[in-house]
């Protein structure tokens, strides 16, 4: 009877020392050469600017926007959401019923997308101006002429976490040229080419460009962050891929945020303290996630911060 326990006992023994050493190999870090964070794509929206011009023959916010839209994909530094995708979050949210984003409705958006930063805004000025001197030969307008084109904007950066205006500032570009002139039919954002040959279309090409200086001037000034989405078994799955230029062996530290301190005058979340729970490795990237593994620290959950 004795011996019959003494068997049992040992089998329980054996059972459990193979479950406590599986528990620690399956825990085990696996053994991926730790690489460099590279500089990581930043994810931005732009959504249409509102417009407050008299042209009127086409959408120039929306135009503005394609152009700003497509500069800041070619600089190939930010992965940009797609209008449709904001378009479709802004009607299951029953949002931009007017019309017209607001400061709410940009970052409300923005985070539920996964950005970092929202772009919205009003162009205040789109057009040529001229002053000519000379006459009318064979049906044409001739002369000697100053032609000046500007385009405004007003245009807010929405940090999408905070609520918060990281940037509000009129941008302003203006073309002058001297010169004879003939009169011309209107021009199109629609026929890229032709447009950025005009004056109206260099103006606005200035005041893109001074737009993405200052997403870039807040940006560079903003380490990356991405999040935890999901966590299963030893494996945690973060929001960020080969899309954003993670690579296998890239180290992450991850941070839980607290409770969002709230401005008690404004009502604006002014961000949250955070505590560092360890850090994580990846050791797949596909195109918009990663998986990683633990490093060191444990109690990693969906919502925590990973930074490089």
């Amino acid at each position: 009877m004795r011996r019959k326990t003494g068997i049992i006992l040992a089998l329980m023994l054996s059972v459990i020392l193979a479950g406590v050493m599986e528990i620690a190999v399956y825990a085990q870090p696996e053994n991926v050469p730790e690489v460099p964070v590279p500089t990581l794509k930043r994810r931005i929206a732009v959504f249409s600017f509102d417009d407050k011009t008299d042209y009127g023959r086409f959408n120039v916010g929306e135009g503005m926007a394609d152009m700003l839209t497509t500069e800041l994909v070619k600089s190939n530094q930010y992965v940009v959401i797609e209008r449709q995708q904001i378009q479709q979050v802004m009607a299951e949210q029953n949002l931009g019923m007017t019309g017209a984003v607001t400061q709410q409705t940009a970052a409300q958006v923005g985070k539920l997308l996964g950005v970092e930063i929202a772009v919205f805004g009003a162009v205040t000025e789109f057009g040529q101006k001229k002053q000519e001197t000379g006459g009318r030969i064979k049906g044409f307008g001739l002369g000697v002429s100053q032609n000046a084109a500007r385009v405004a904007c007003d245009v807010r950066l929405v940090d999408t976490e905070t609520g918060q205006i990281l940037a509000a500032d009129n941008v302003v570009g203006e073309e002058k040229k001297a010169g004879l002139s003939i009169d011309t039919k209107d021009f199109d954002f629609k026929d890229k080419s032709r447009f950025d040959k005009t004056q109206v279309g260099k103006a606005t090409r200035k005041a893109v460009e001074q737009i993405i200086s200052k997403i870039d001037a807040q940006l560079r000034a903003r380490p990356w962050s991405g999040k935890i989405i999901k966590v299963s078994g030893p494996t945690i799955y973060i929001n960020g891929g080969s899309n954003i230029g993670l690579l296998v062996g890239n180290v992450m530290d991850v941070y839980r945020p607290g409770e969002d301190l709230i401005d008690p005058d404004t009502g604006l979340n002014l961000g949250s303290e955070e505590t560092k729970l360890g850090k994580v490795q990846i050791i797949e990237v596909q195109e918009k996630f990663s998986k990683a593994i633990s490093k060191s620290g444990s109690g990693f959950d969906r919502g925590d911060i990973v930074r490089p």
